[in-house]
């Protein structure tokens, strides 16, 4: 069974770690920490951000990291969070996409953008695409991307209504957000291999794990009794935060994994960190070329690479 306890000398590396201030983010930092690497806790909120650093510092006494304030909901925060760590960090090894809200009531990001598309998915596209530079100076960099079983319920961005005008539900949204988590993994690590670059994306699910985010989605009201039963069952029998963020710690860490890979638990909501199969949905292609588009359209950013293998 894989544990941090098998994630290697990570002493060299710079991780950047999305949500870092708590959950699965924060359980995540931890193990990424406590192998050495420098972590880089991009977060909003920064007084959870500094409660976060100070319990990595108790488990972990001679971690090195650092806070970056970010929030994902708004564009002009993310480039400048991205800003300051090229600054600091020319390369950066290891980007964790962890941040996410979960059936929201309909709102609308800084930009304008729905929300949960907007912050699940659109604000780590720019993430993304700003610390390419870094990530490519890497030797061989993994983004990992993380998704959630409710991408099988998702359907694919309409370029025609992106942020579900007229038709929002909060679950119709949040399915879509992660399905876009999944197509985002998936074409990036074909733009990595396409251009025979060393850096690989992988995707992740934690399975059900009881975090502050079911938590979240009652308190805004827009749950219903889906999220009241989500709740009852992530409280009750789901897998504790640390259990939940193995799969994203491993894709991130375990020299054996490859990009376009995916690791969820072993029986899909719970058990042990596994590589699990890719399923090729019809139009799989097509959704993947759509995203690409209205992601660049809406946030007026590309993902540009160099024209030669770095």
């Amino acid at each position: 069974m894989w544990s941090t306890s098998q994630i290697p000398d990570m002493s060299s590396r710079v991780a950047v770690v999305t949500g870092a201030n708590g959950g699965l983010g924060l359980e995540s930092a931890k193990a990424l920490a406590g192998a050495g690497a420098h972590v880089v806790m991009a977060a909003r909120s920064q007084d959870k951000a500094r409660a976060a650093h100070q319990a990595i510092l108790d488990a972990h006494h001679d971690a090195s990291l650092e806070i970056v304030a970010m929030d994902l909901a708004s564009l002009g925060s993310v480039r400048s969070a991205t800003a300051s760590i090229r600054q600091t960090h020319p390369t950066v090894d290891i980007l964790i996409n962890n941040a996410g809200v979960m059936a929201l009531p309909e709102r609308r990001t800084e930009d304008g953008f729905e929300m949960q598309l907007g912050v699940n998915h659109l604000g780590h596209w720019v993430l993304t695409a700003r610390l390419l530079p870094s990530l490519l100076s890497a030797e061989s960099a993994r983004v990992v991307t993380v998704t959630s079983t409710a991408h099988h319920l998702g359907r694919p961005i309409d370029p025609a209504n992106p942020n579900l005008e007229g038709s929002y539900d909060p679950w119709r949204a949040y399915n879509r957000s992660k399905l876009a988590n999944y197509h985002f993994a998936l074409g990036l690590q074909r733009e990595f291999e396409g251009r025979r670059l060393a850096a690989q994306s992988l995707v992740a699910h934690p399975g059900l794990s009881h975090t502050n985010l079911q938590a979240h989605t009652m308190e805004q009201g827009a749950g219903g009794l889906i999220g009241a039963f989500f709740r009852q069952y992530a409280a009750r029998g789901g897998m504790e935060p640390w259990k939940g963020a193995l799969p994203q710690v491993r894709a991130a860490t375990d020299p054996s994994a490859r990009g376009g890979q995916m690791f969820a638990p072993r029986f899909m909501q719970f058990g042990a960190p596994v590589r699990r199969p890719i399923l090729r949905r019809i139009g799989l292609e097509r959704a993947i070329a759509t995203l690409w588009a209205v992601s660049e359209s809406m946030t007026g950013e590309r993902l540009d690479f160099p024209t030669e293998p770095v």
